[in-house]
Formats: structure tokens, sequence, C-alpha cells
């Protein structure tokens, strides 16, 4: 992205808990280089209302619309609706970063069409650490890559795999393993609690090949996640225990700011990590 040509232009897909603290930092200025032209949302009067204090409050827009709109399309939605926002994005050409990740395991042809229009997918951290050292481990060899996510019964609720074993959390005393397998796997069974594994896998070895473990544990009060990774350049294990966000516990506050940090990283004259 060229910053000499003026701010590059930002849209927003989701104005929720990720999405409006993203918007509100960009409209304040925080992150040079860019500009906030568009969101989308699902509730126009809410939106309205909650950017009413914004310097420049954003057009609202349908989700094709933000493609239209601007040079980097941010998705912050519900992962049905990924495919709506990804499409036109990478149809245009746009650096389009998700974080409803899970949902491109079922749209790898994105990455065909992002190929021919010169399209970026560009994956935030997330509520996640340490990507940019498996990145790297992932040019030699990686033999083993796990990630065990621990997170308060309610943080699991609603969840597919649970509806559909009939397995209610409530009321539970003791720590409960309510999955073990593969990161494609595990998406499926919990589409909205483990982007982070999927955002694991692409950075390492792979869906099929990296491990997840979901626990459901009363004893803790945010969402946990531990990396274990050997390879032939290093082994390491990682942990990180994410602060709810106050605008909703399922998600962590640091998911914001690691889309904060991204967007950063596209106009910034010093970039570091790998």
């Amino acid at each position: 992205m060229d910053a000499r040509r003026g701010p590059n232009k930002l849209a927003i897909a989701g104005l929720g808990a990720i999405g409006l603290p993203v918007a509100r930092r960009v409209d304040a200025g925080e992150v040079p280089g860019l500009a906030l032209v568009a969101a989308s949302v699902r509730d126009e009067a809410k939106a309205r209302q909650a950017t009413a204090s914004f310097r420049a409050p954003p057009p609202l827009v349908v989700l094709p619309a933000l493609a239209d709109a601007a040079d980097v399309v941010v998705e912050c939605l519900p992962a049905r609706h990924f495919l709506e926002v990804a499409e036109p994005a990478i149809a245009r050409g746009r650096i389009f970063m998700p974080l409803s990740v899970g949902a491109l395991l079922d749209h790898m042809q994105l990455l065909d069409l992002a190929r021919k229009t010169g399209a970026r997918i560009v994956v935030p951290t997330g509520a996640l650490l340490g990507l940019d050292a498996v990145r790297a481990a992932a040019e030699g060899k990686i033999t083993f890559a796990q990630i065990v996510t621990r997170k308060p019964p309610a943080g699991l609720a609603g969840a597919p795999l649970l509806a559909k074993r009939g397995l209610s959390l409530e009321g539970l005393k003791e720590p409960l393993q309510v999955f073990a397998g593969s990161a494609r796997e595990a998406i499926v069974g919990f589409p909205a609690n483990v982007n982070v594994a999927v955002a694991l896998s692409l950075a390492g070895i792979g869906p099929d090949r990296t491990r997840v473990e979901v626990w459901a544990d009363p004893r803790v009060t945010r969402n946990t996640h531990t990396v274990t990774l050997r390879s032939d350049s290093c082994d390491l294990t990682m942990t990180i225990e994410n602060i709810p966000s106050p605008d909703n516990p399922r998600t962590g506050r640091i998911t914001a700011l690691s889309v904060l940090a991204a967007l950063r990283r596209l106009t910034s004259p010093l970039v570091v990590g790998s």
C-alpha cells in the first residue's frame, strides 16, 4: 500500500465487540495512513448511535458494497456471512482481513481468486500468540502442533457440536474435555470458538495435522489457549489468557487490538516481527 497517494480506505463488516473498537480508533486518527469510509451492520439504528460521537461516522452499506468503497475490508461477523464479504473484496483485488478465518477452510478457492486479482488475505493473530514463531518454524519442518483451549462453560454455549450431542454444560463442577481432534474438525463443531486453531494451522502444518483440544473449565474466568509445537528449529510452549471484552465476554479484548496492529503494519515504515 502506498501511503504517498493519501489515506488508504478501510471498510468494516460488523460493528460489535471487535469492529466497533477498531472503527473508533481509526476514526480518531490513531492508525496513520488509514481512513474509515464504510461499515456494514445488521442493526443500523444501533450502529448510528454507537458512531454518533465519531469525527466522521461511516456510511452504512450492504456487505458486497464494502469492497467498492475501500482498499481494506475487515470482516468481524458470524461465519455464515463470511462469503458475502470475502468474495467481493477478493474479486476487487482488495486487502481482506477475516476474523472468521475458520470459514476460509470451506472456501479455499478464494486463494486462487486472490492470485488472479492481486488481492491479499491477511489473517490477524487475534486472540492467539506466537504465530510469527510458528510461521518461521514452518520454513523448516514442524513435526507436531497442538492447541488446547479452555473456556468457562458459558463461553461454549450454543456450539453446534454440543447441541448435536445433547450436552449441557450448566452446573459443571470439574473441567470437561468436549472435543479432541483436528483443527478442520474443531471449527465445524465450534465455529465461533476455535478460529484461533485454524489460524495456527494455516501458519504451521495445516488444518488436518494440527491437533486441538477444547475444554469447558469452570475454574477459569478467561479464555485460555496453550500452543505446543515441535520442529527441527525449535520447541515451544506458549499460553495466553485473554481478558474478556466488556461488550462480549466470549471475545477477548486483545482481538480488536490485534486487528489494529495488523492494520498498522500495512502502512508503518517500521514492521517488527516476521
